[in-house]
């Protein structure tokens, strides 16, 4: 018990828990954008991978770290357009169109991997992103510009969803885009600029990895955090705040895990401790999803003129 006082007492704690939440902030982010408008984004644990890889060879080729980001979020509105083509133009299944893109996303991404860098055996590093030392606030200041960023779209998100023509339009095609397109809202237009949207930050998601918590990029290194963000989402119950929350709870049991290992007190198998923050995110999200209040329309197909 002692250590565990010990454990969250630590400063560096509190820092490695906002940073393992940080790719979690924007990927739950992005995945709330694209369900909010009535379309499950399956794609977001390739496109995170994606986001990773071109964010992290722009900036190794000699781009500003910066460009590397907008790279990475190109890539992922790139898919996201190939998603909403299939899911909203064509009106095909999410679920298979997702997955269908998180392996292409992936395999161009290790194979594009491997193509440029066909003798290497230690992955190249890049100089990342500097913590942010000159804004003195504890915690905060020991993060880089991305994780600020990620802080700061979540009640930028949270006003345009309930305080602007445009996220009303954004809930109206994921509860009823029949009343929607009454209305003389466009849902394709709607759903494909939600998914663009949403699939961009994703891919800001992944290029944290690369350009900000580590410095390399390799194979595995989202490891699932894609499809943690999918049930966050749920969690959250499409809300943006809880969100955030929900982030910040994964990142949590995940930071004390590993410090309860490092500690030298574990009296469990390591495997208990790696299975920590998924068991218990598990049972808070079963306790929060009986009340969760879904978008109506989400994972339903839209033909327009269709009644």
């Amino acid at each position: 018990m002692t250590d565990l006082f010990d454990i969250l007492a630590n400063l560096s704690f509190w820092v490695a828990v906002l940073r393992i939440a940080t790719p979690l902030i924007l990927g739950t982010l992005g995945v709330l954008l694209c369900e909010r408008a009535g379309v499950l984004n399956l794609g977001i644990e390739g496109i995170m991978v994606a986001g990773a890889f071109t964010g992290w060879l722009a900036v190794y080729l000699g781009a500003p770290l910066w460009i590397g980001v907008a790279v990475a979020a190109l890539t992922g509105a790139a898919f996201g357009l190939l998603h909403a083509f299939l899911t909203v133009g064509l009106a095909l299944s999410q679920h298979v169109s997702g997955l269908g893109i998180t392996l292409l996303a992936t395999s161009l991404s290790y194979y594009g991997y491997r193509v440029s860098f066909p003798k290497v055996t230690t992955p190249p590093t890049i100089t990342p992103f500097a913590e942010m030392d000159w804004l003195g606030i504890p915690i905060v200041a020991q993060q880089t510009p991305l994780t600020l960023l990620a802080l700061g779209l979540v009640p930028l998100i949270a006003y345009t969803l309930y305080r602007t023509p445009m996220g009303l339009a954004v809930r109206m095609v994921g509860e009823n885009p029949q009343a929607a397109e009454g209305q003389g809202v466009s849902v394709a237009a709607v759903r494909t600029g939600a998914i663009v949207a949403g699939s961009a930050l994703m891919g800001v998601a992944g290029s944290f990895l690369t350009l900000s918590a580590f410095n390399a990029f390799f194979f595995n290194m989202v490891n699932g955090r894609g499809w943690i963000c999918v049930a966050l989402v749920v969690f959250a119950s499409w809300r943006p705040g809880k969100a955030l929350l929900g982030a910040l709870l994964f990142a949590f049991f995940d930071a004390l895990q590993l410090r309860l290992q490092q500690s030298g007190a574990a009296v469990l198998p390591y495997q208990m401790y790696l299975m920590l923050p998924y068991v218990l995110s598990i049972v808070a999200l079963v306790l929060v999803a009986r009340k969760a209040s879904y978008p109506q329309a989400l994972m339903k197909p839209y033909r327009k003129g269709e009644r």
